[in-house]
């Protein structure tokens, strides 16, 4: 299911127009990324939680000469399925 499929399955099940729909996707997905990217994390429960994670520095090969680079440590988002998502998903 792609973004658009998603906001029209919404619209059909709270009888709501598709533009509405779609304003509000943004905005939550929006609140979200900003409140993940400051290092809080974000809570829906019976779903899962996003939360920002560091990734260490590694090294690692090129796959066509095979020459070892050093990546740096990086910040990355991380989502944990909640304990019903996970129930629904089995």
């Amino acid at each position: 299911m792609n973004k658009a499929e998603l906001v029209a399955a919404i619209a059909s099940k709270t009888k709501t127009s598709r533009s509405q729909v779609e304003a509000y996707l943004e905005v939550t997905l929006s609140i979200i990324q900003k409140t993940v990217s400051k290092g809080e994390e974000v809570k829906l429960v019976g779903f899962g939680s996003f939360s920002k994670a560091e990734r260490k520095a590694k090294t690692a090969r090129n796959p066509k000469t095979g020459q070892a680079i050093q990546l740096p440590s990086t910040n990355v988002p991380r989502f944990k399925p909640g304990k019903e998502f996970k129930d629904i998903v089995k």
